[in-house]
């Protein structure tokens, strides 16, 4: 993919002696002549790079500057000065230009500018991504075959644009699964925009996704622009795709068959190069036979099926993860590595984990700061939870309904089964006199975890 320009000065000579020997180097360069056109360009694309001079009718540099630094704008800015304006430009690098070029122009000095401010912003983005990397392999640690089917299928789709729909239960590691895809991809260094629709209230999802211009105008300073052109040339991640309404279900469908939207108020389509990748916790095929999801999005975003398995049914990387994070907060604490004996990994292999990886690692990351010996034990636990559990009282004053108190009592007497059978579901299930996947329900509706 071609680097994308655009140059900014109000001189026609400069655009175009500027265009000329940019595109002759391979760079894909747009012109505007003020910062208002500008403006309107960037609401529907992106550029890797903003050559901007300082003196413009109108808006001029520095305020155009501010304006796309407090819009999180990914561009890098390299900025124009003319003769007695090189303090300006020095102080523009404060407020976040990479650089300044003086005119008269040096065309040589021009494309040594642009490939170092290029080079500079690639490396950027690669320290984040492998931030980023790292971070996300830690949920793909373990040795179980559901994960090593996991591993090879994200090498396989990775270089490919396809997209891909990635189900599991809450704490699997979706968005995870997501990022790597992303930063193996051919587009790495590009944005990952990720979108939860379940905390997007219903009336703002379309101008989340698309954006709008205010006032019919793409000039106007308020217009939005929407997350998939901040996608663009990226990944976008969409999370929980099944709480979209049918509508713009709809609309998602026909922008991923004809690779553009028209955000609202624009009258014009845009076009839009992304890679999608969707997650759920629901089986989507049943909310299509119900009505309930389209099936023409439905076969777009399930090309490349990946499913991501409980904890509960990979448990023989349960101590695996249990070590890497008892190692990884006791660095991160500044604490000797604690380690686990026997018992207290019994336990933590035969809990239910409703919450998956993430509930996990939380627990690990409060056992590790909470214990102050060396090794955690079983007794650990029961000593963690029952600083937590003495709420006898509040029942005894009254102050809860008979339904709230039942609750209560129910969750504390599974718990404490639980404990005494070092969370052993099909010993404590036996004790209880109950199926072992009605436990594993109350487990889940009861919110039982290790601490509480």
């Amino acid at each position: 993919m071609k680097e994308k320009i655009l140059v900014i000065d109000d001189e026609a000579g400069i655009r175009s002696s500027l265009r000329g020997i940019l595109e002759d180097e391979a760079y894909s360069v747009k012109t505007a002549d003020t910062a208002e056109e500008a403006l309107a360009l960037l609401h529907r694309q992106d550029f890797d790079l903003i050559l901007l001079d300082i003196w413009l009718p109108g808006m001029n540099g520095i305020e155009f500057l501010k304006k796309i630094k407090a819009a999180n704008e990914n561009s890098q800015v390299v900025m124009i000065s003319g003769h007695g304006t090189i303090e300006t430009a020095v102080a523009t690098t404060k407020l976040g230009a990479y650089d300044f070029l003086e005119k008269p122009l040096s065309l040589e000095k021009v494309i040594l500018t642009v490939k170092n401010a290029l080079r500079q912003k690639k490396l950027e983005e690669e320290n984040m991504q492998l931030r980023e990397k790292i971070k996300a392999k830690y949920h793909l640690i373990g040795k179980s075959s559901a994960i090593q089917k996991i591993r090879k299928k994200i090498k396989r789709v990775a270089p490919t644009n396809v997209p891909v729909l990635i189900t599991g239960e809450n704490g699997t590691g979706k968005e995870l699964v997501a990022r790597l895809i992303h930063l193996e991809s051919p587009r790495k260094n590009r944005r990952f925009i990720s979108i939860n629709f379940a905390v997007i209230p219903e009336d703002l999802v379309e101008s989340e996704l698309f954006g709008y211009f205010k006032g019919n105008s793409a000039h106007d300073l308020e217009s939005k622009k929407g997350k998939l052109l901040l996608a663009d040339r990226g990944t976008v991640f969409f999370d929980e795709i099944d709480h979209l309404s049918l509508k713009v279900q709809g609309k998602l469908a026909r922008i991923i068959e004809n690779e553009e939207f028209e955000p609202s108020g624009s009258g014009e389509a845009i076009p839009i190069d992304i890679r999608i990748i969707a997650a759920t916790e629901k089986n989507l095929r049943e909310f299509v036979a119900e009505g309930k999801f389209r099936e023409d999005l439905f076969s777009k975003l399930n090309v490349i099926p990946i499913f991501i398995p409980p904890l509960r049914e990979r448990k023989q990387d349960i101590p695996i993860l249990v070590n890497h994070f008892l190692k990884h907060f006791s660095t991160e604490n500044g604490k000797k590595k604690k380690s686990m004996e026997k018992e207290a990994m019994k336990a933590f292999v035969n809990y239910f984990w409703p919450r998956n990886v993430s509930e996990l690692i939380n627990v690990i990351e409060r056992f590790v700061i909470m214990v102050q010996d060396d090794e955690i034990k079983a007794s650990h636990l029961s000593l963690l939870v029952e600083s937590r559990e003495p709420q006898s009282a509040p029942i005894l004053a009254g102050h809860q309904s008979l339904k709230q108190a039942r609750i209560q009592f129910e969750r504390e007497y599974i718990h404490g089964a639980l404990i005494k059978h070092k969370w052993d579901i099909g010993e404590t299930a036996s004790a209880l006199k109950i199926e072992k996947s009605e436990l594993k329900k109350k487990i889940k509706t009861l919110g039982i975890t290790f601490l509480g």
